[in-house]
């Protein structure tokens, strides 16, 4: 799965990948972004250009009451997101793209560690280059008389597609984000490709990420500060 990850590339970067219009969004860098927070998402505009917009990062299917603390939808299955109700039609309509120079996941502690305790991992490309998650988004619009309903415009949010850990992964956990190749970014984004391309796309990448152990600091998810993405503090103890 992924459910947290990291941002500190400027949004500007994206414009070596993509043909960008219209105007950026002022997205610090970020070491550890949680769901619910708003995220950069990249998704298809007039003439093959790509735009950037501000999504909450769990998706509000457009059919819903809106937000429920139940279903968190950061995360959707790339073997079911097809067929599934909450994804159907985004995943025919409105594909998209999450960036990233990074993602955690956690492990459990070596012996001798305290029951319970898990050891976080940062799992990025060489050099934190930055990377495409594949996503879906949506807008929610609220009904009269709801609390965002003030507001005058839709919510828009955003899922992130998983599939099955690669070998290189899978001592970590058994599931991934979907990466997009800046190079098949277009396919994946463009609502004419055909779903045998898509289904193509939808079963991984290559075994080319770096893992290493990270600070415990990222546990907390208020916290986003660069040390989340620095080396545990070991301590050692000398027993006679």
């Amino acid at each position: 799965m992924c459910g947290r990850f990291v941002l500190i590339s400027p949004l500007t970067v994206c414009g070596e990948d993509f043909p960008l219009d219209g105007p950026l969004p002022n997205y610090p860098p970020r070491y550890n972004i949680a769901p619910t927070q708003a995220i950069p998402v990249l998704r298809p505009l007039r003439a093959g250009a790509v735009g950037i917009a501000l999504m909450r990062w769990g998706l509000i299917p457009r059919w819903s009451k809106g937000p429920d603390s139940r279903y968190s939808m950061i995360n959707a299955r790339a073997e079911s997101v097809h067929e599934r109700p909450a994804y159907a039609q985004a995943f025919r309509q409105r594909r998209a793209l999450v960036p990233a120079n990074g993602y955690y996941e956690w492990q459990a502690a070596a012996g001798g560690a305290k029951r319970g305790a898990k050891q976080p991992f940062l799992i990025s490309k060489p050099k934190m280059a930055l990377f495409y998650m594949a996503a879906l988004w949506d807008a929610w619009t609220p009904p009269p008389g709801h609390p965002a309903a003030g507001e005058g415009r839709p919510l828009l949010s955003v899922t992130v597609v998983t599939t099955a850990a690669t070998a290189q992964l899978r001592p970590i956990h058994d599931r991934m984000p979907v990466i997009v190749p800046a190079a098949a970014a277009q396919d994946w984004l463009a609502p004419s490709t055909p779903s045998v391309r898509l289904a193509e796309m939808l079963r991984g990448a290559a075994d080319d990420f770096e893992i290493r152990p990270v600070s415990p600091t990222v546990n907390n998810a208020g916290h986003d500060a660069p040390d989340c993405i620095a080396a545990p503090l070991l301590l050692f103890s000398n027993e006679l």
